[in-house]
């Protein structure tokens, strides 16, 4: 059986502002560091596009999941069945739409587990997480991006 470990963390200047996160994939194959950054964009959608930015590069080559988030909105939404709940109600009213809809699809069929960590406790995976969104952010305000959250800018969350 496959196994996959999933570390994320999102982060914003500002909320909403100039974001990023940060996540580290570990399977048979090794590790695997991902991080992006957009101009303007809120924490919780950082979270939650970390969670995707990892189960979209598995392609659904492992049988078991176990994704790290210091997220409670994350966590919850998906442990507590919130996001199927939601999707029931057609997203009514809900925020980051969008997200939840891609969650919903890329995850079928998968084995996922969400685990909750505190951030800031010294979680090494999620300290390293933690330090690639903060990098994230500091590029954009530094340099700027050509990243945009289209979903949040064009009020599709």
């Amino acid at each position: 059986m496959s196994r996959a470990l999933l570390f994320t963390d999102g982060a914003c200047h500002i909320n909403p502002g100039p974001g990023g996160y940060g996540a580290i994939l570990k399977t048979d194959a090794g590790e695997k560091i991902i991080q992006e950054d957009f101009s303007f964009t809120t924490n919780n959608r950082m979270e939650l596009m970390g969670v995707l930015s990892g189960i979209r590069e598995l392609k659904k080559t492992s049988s078991e999941i176990h994704i790290y988030s210091d997220s409670k909105y994350v966590v919850n939404a998906i442990r507590e069945g919130w996001v199927w709940k939601w999707k029931a109600k057609h997203f009514k009213k809900k925020k980051n739409k969008d997200l939840w809809t891609e969650y919903i699809r890329l995850s079928e069929g998968m084995n996922i587990s969400l685990h909750w960590v505190k951030g800031h406790n010294g979680h090494p995976e999620n300290e390293r997480c933690h330090v690639l969104a903060q990098k994230a952010v500091e590029k954009v305000l530094k340099e700027g991006t050509q990243n945009k959250d289209v979903g949040y800018e064009e009020g599709l969350a």
